[in-house]
């Protein structure tokens, strides 16, 4: 940590130890009394600060968010102009979450390793780096380096605002300031393939990354000037033996998860061994890298602690959010096959009629924050669940005939009804752990986002995929209705998966520091 950042620290210490004292003895000594404009100049100061770090990283985190969608509409473009098969062009999205798999583990540790400012001129340099060699590469090969290079920074701006964001905001505003992260995880990635289907009715690919770039620019000279250390390092050593197992584990499980859907399709053996295989690799990994931190947390020193998961309230947030994360990745990926491969409607018009439903979660989310911090999460959790579990049910009847206008009203009621999850769920989970753990249960937050996401998307996809073929061999449907009776099949098993999620809502409890109103860190 700089001299500069150690002073801040010490200084903030001191001002946050005598506001103490002034606060528990009304009648001080007149020393005190006399340096209370003093204390709040200074908590001013700090407040600033510490506003003008946190709306850095809500904006920089909404730029690497929604590059993360931005591809899905433009792999048919890139299969003809980089004359690749479409298994190939896949890779493109594969490589990226993938590479969120293994870096996202690894931010618990850095988190605590690095400072504040390190962290995100890393994360924003890396971007920015992997975005312009995107927009200029030659070839495939390139193209899917340079997306290695983007996940990378994407990975750690999540964990990074998760933490900081913990760290900083006194614990009965963090419903408030949550709401603001949901802006980021459900606007950014909903309006990307609609910006990028935009752009690809008139320009080429790359574009796409020309129209990112400069604002990741921006970003990052903007937060080289502002952005200042706010955390407290520690001096641990890495564990490599974990970085490899975690590397192995959870880049394993997406692997092989996202092979799945091909596999279910065709009868291609070695695309069969290589899903085994990296199913029973991640396996392994995984419960290696488990054992692993269990023997290194007894000295502190684990690469991600799973000490977080003592919390009853973490354990059952974190289960809910499984859930939810597994139902939306799986229903993104489902609608825009059945809007254009049943109901025939354009790529254009299929990314402008699931933007609202996008729109509404993020907008919804500073409401719902302040609803938390008012009431807690239970009278959010169980109607948001409800609603959820009866929009699913309803996808379960949808047809080859079913208008385009229903399937928008039952994707907004969706998303209202995530909106009503995602934020208390994150806050309960969070605000549940002590503060040394925040790194560490961002970091595990982060990474079931990306395997729940890549399970819901697998499951969906296999129960759909596999139904319809059932359907197609009998003879007596068409294409259209055999696939929409392969979505019928899969969002039945998403609706039967909410039904834990309404059970779970009632278990989810107010953070014990929210309760009773303790400052942020304590």
């Amino acid at each position: 940590m700089t001299e500069r950042a150690l002073s801040d620290l010490d200084h903030s210490d001191l001002d946050r130890s005598e506001l103490d004292r002034s606060e528990l003895d009304p009648d001080a000594p007149s020393q005190a009394t006399g340096s209370t404009h003093e204390h709040s100049d200074v908590e001013a100061l700090h407040g600033a600060r510490n506003n003008r770090v946190i709306w850095l990283l809500l904006a920089a985190t909404f730029v690497v968010f929604l590059n993360e969608t931005i591809m899905g509409v433009a792999i048919p473009h890139l299969v003809v102009d980089l004359a690749i098969t479409l298994s190939a062009a896949q890779w493109l999205t594969t490589a990226f979450m993938l590479t969120m798999a293994v870096v996202i583990p690894i931010t618990g540790f850095l988190l605590q390793r690095f400072t504040t400012r390190q962290m995100f001129i890393t994360a924003m340099s890396l971007f920015s780096a992997g975005t312009l060699l995107a927009a200029l590469a030659p070839g495939f090969e390139v193209l899917l380096g340079a997306r290695v290079v983007q996940a990378t920074g994407t990975a750690i701006m999540m964990p990074l605002l998760m933490t900081t964001l913990m760290t900083l905001v006194a614990p009965s505003d963090r419903g408030r300031l949550m709401g603001r992260v949901s802006i980021v995880m459900s606007v950014a990635p909903a309006i990307g393939p609609t910006i990028s289907g935009l752009i690809l009715d008139s320009l080429n690919w790359r574009f796409m990354f020309w129209l990112v770039l400069p604002i990741a620019v921006v970003m990052l000279v903007v937060g080289i000037r502002r952005v200042e250390n706010v955390n407290e390092i520690r001096r641990t050593p890495i564990d490599p033996l974990s970085i490899v197992l975690s590397a192995i584990g959870f880049g394993g499980l997406v692997y092989g998860l996202s092979l799945v859907g091909g596999v279910v399709t065709g009868t291609d053996t070695v695309n069969t061994a290589q899903m085994w295989i990296a199913f029973v690799a991640g396996a392994l990994g995984v419960a290696a890298f488990i054992v692993r931190q269990l023997l290194l947390q007894r000295r502190d020193a684990a690469l991600l602690d799973l000490r977080t998961f003592r919390s009853r309230n973490f354990a059952i947030a974190v289960g809910l959010m499984t859930i939810m994360m597994a139902a939306l990745f799986g229903t993104i990926v489902l609608l825009p096959i059945y809007l254009q491969d049943v109901l025939h409607l354009s790529p254009s018009f299929t990314g402008l009629l699931v933007l609202p439903g996008g729109l509404a979660m993020g907008l919804l989310g500073p409401t719902v924050g302040r609803l938390f911090d008012r009431f807690g999460p239970t009278p959010l959790l169980v109607p948001g669940s409800i609603v959820v579990s009866a929009v699913l049910w309803s996808l379960t009847l949808v047809t080859e005939q079913t208008s385009p206008w229903l399937v928008l009203i039952a994707h907004v009621a969706l998303s209202i009804g995530l909106a009503f999850m995602f934020t208390p769920l994150f806050t309960s989970a969070l605000g549940s752990i002590e503060p040394r753990f925040y790194s560490h249960g961002s970091a595990i937050v982060g990474t079931i986002q990306q395997v729940a996401g890549a399970a819901g998307t697998t499951l969906f996809i296999t129960v759909m995929t596999s139904r319809a073929a059932t359907a197609a061999t009998s003879g007596a449907a068409t294409v259209e209705v055999a696939a929409a009776s392969g979505i019928r099949s899969a969002f039945l098993v998403g609706a039967i998966l909410s039904v834990l999620a309404i059970v779970g809502a009632f278990l989810v409890r107010k953070p014990a520091d929210m309760q009773s109103g303790a400052p942020a860190g304590h």
